[in-house]
């Protein structure tokens, strides 16, 4: 017991004092009583590995990349200039970098099904040769995406051709930057695309360099004014292909096979750099991404008879430095941990990671509030951060008999549990983060709050800055407490070596840093 107390006293003074908050910068803030569109509304946030870039996605199907400015300035990253005992004079600061339009919105037919453009997951990959890779995903295709910058000089009015993706010049400030105009993989609902022709004639450029493209329909496809296409095939260029001077008039494109895939809630990139993972509400598939007509189902749920499913997998995350390992949770509230190295499929989890119900407590509202939304790894993978409805929980991988801490968001709620049934509110999926050093966390709340608790106190802080706009008025109940469960906050990302934090509110992004 004394040895337990010794470790929880080093770990609170390894987390130190609270963290004092501070607003940073905001971008697409509205105006009092300006009405927010749906499509703008922001659905997914990540920062990169180096936290230099950020990345947003939204319910129209676009990603926003911003680039961090600060750092230039100061000559070296924010963190090292801090242990160098550097005065920095200015706060972490972000710029809006480029757009583009990821997916576009699609009709099952097969299932007369409207399959929505919004952005679930936004993944960062690798970097390569000055180029940033990342992964986005609606609920039916993930795509494969590059952004390089080029200097002034080597603009030129033709189409490049570079690692086998065609990519259009944007001009932006005095750098052009390279965006893909068609996504390097893309994979999506059961479907085989035919071989397609893109008329890449230097006459018919439009914009900085963006051209206009054709396909074996009728009906021609534009690219847009950020440089992406309202084209949803997918198509790559063979490597050895080369533009010959003069341009050419067309170009065929090899056959790409999409697969069949449900609605996917979650994707995560493996630490090698090359194979990532989707998972859908019944399945987990194993993807490389240099191959988009092949996958492997490592995890399968899906019953016999499918009256006899129980649960769901609601998020999937690899472990940040082991290959074979990865984590899953469920809408019953467990966490499992896998090994790939194991099996083929893997039906049996090396743990399982649940928290025993309190005889007595079960409700109509138990299973709803139990099921986990979002699981992260700490960085250096021994934590797993998992949020529900009502908690924040932090789990040891080493010790499955429950969470070393419990922290409590939404307790206050309960009493109205009923309430939130009848108007949704309680299926909201709340996001969650850890610092890059783990020993604090962060999650989203309502009246668009950030608890930041610290590891291993269980008192939650709250960044408080309003940030309603125009006639948003809460309810108060009897007691005079405040209720408004349409300002919810429910994306956020943590820098992953600093204390700064993005928050999406509607379709605001806003900046904190400590």
């Amino acid at each position: 017991m004394n040895g337990g107390d010794g470790e929880a006293e080093a770990a609170a003074a390894a987390a130190g004092p609270p963290l004092e908050w501070k607003f940073s910068q905001v971008f697409g803030e509205r105006t009092a009583g300006e009405e927010v569109q749906e499509v703008d509304i922001i659905s997914a946030i990540e920062f990169d590995k180096t936290g230099d870039h950020l990345a947003t996605g939204d319910r129209g199907g676009r990603v926003v990349l911003f680039e961090r400015t600060d750092t230039k300035e100061n000559g070296g990253n924010r963190r090292d200039l801090e242990r160098m005992d550097y005065q920095i004079s200015r706060h972490p600061e972000f710029r809006y970098k480029t757009e583009f339009q990821s997916h576009e919105p699609e009709f099952d037919y097969l299932k007369s099904l409207e399959i929505e453009e919004k952005i679930n997951k936004i993944r960062w990959c690798q970097t390569a040769n000055g180029a940033v890779f990342l992964l986005s995903t609606n609920d039916k295709t993930i795509k494969f995406w590059k952004c390089c910058q080029r200097s002034a000089c080597c603009a030129s009015a033709l189409p490049l051709a570079v690692d086998g993706c065609l990519l259009s010049i944007l001009q932006l400030g005095g750098v052009d930057l390279a965006v893909c105009g068609r996504p390097l993989i893309c994979v999506q609902e059961k479907k085989v695309k035919k071989i397609s022709e893109m008329n890449v004639d230097p006459s018919k450029a439009v914009g900085n360099g963006s051209f206009s493209s054709s396909s074996v329909s009728s009906s021609p496809k534009s690219s847009l004014s950020n440089g992406g296409y309202s084209d949803r095939s997918c198509t790559l260029l063979n490597n050895d292909f080369s533009f010959p001077p003069g341009g050419i008039s067309s170009l065929r494109l090899p056959v790409v096979v999409v697969l069949n895939l449900s609605c996917i809630s979650s994707c995560s990139a493996m630490a090698d750099g090359e194979t990532f993972i989707s998972a859908d509400d019944l399945r987990i598939n194993l993807w490389n991404l240099e191959i988009s007509n092949q996958s492997f189902n490592i995890v399968d749920v899906k019953p016999a008879n499918m009256e006899d499913l129980t649960e769901v997998i609601t998020s999937a995350e690899f472990h940040p430095t082991h290959c074979n390992t990865l984590a899953y949770s469920s809408s019953k509230g467990s966490i499992r941990l896998i090994d790939l190295r194991q099996s083929a499929l893997c039906d049996s989890h090396s743990k399982l990671f649940e928290e025993q119900e309190a005889p007595g407590s079960r409700s109509f509202f138990t299973e709803i509030i139990a099921s986990i939304s979002d699981i992260k790894f700490g960085k250096d993978g021994r934590y797993i951060l998992s949020r529900d409805y009502m908690t924040l929980k932090l789990w040891d991988i080493n010790m499955d008999s429950g969470p070393v801490s419990t922290f409590q968001v939404h307790e206050y709620l309960r009493p109205k549990l009923c309430d939130l049934y009848e108007n949704d509110s309680i299926f909201d999926k709340f996001e969650c983060c850890l610092s890059g050093d783990g020993m604090r966390v962060a999650t989203g709340s309502y009246r668009r709050q950030v608890q930041t608790p610290s590891r291993p106190s269980r008192s939650l802080s709250s960044i408080t800055r309003v940030v309603r706009r125009g006639a948003e008025s809460p309810g108060v109940d009897a007691n005079g407490n405040s209720f408004d469960f349409t300002t919810k906050l429910l994306h956020l990302a943590w820098h992953p070596s600093e204390n700064s934090i993005a928050c999406a509110a509607a379709n605001s992004l806003y900046m904190y840093y400590a």
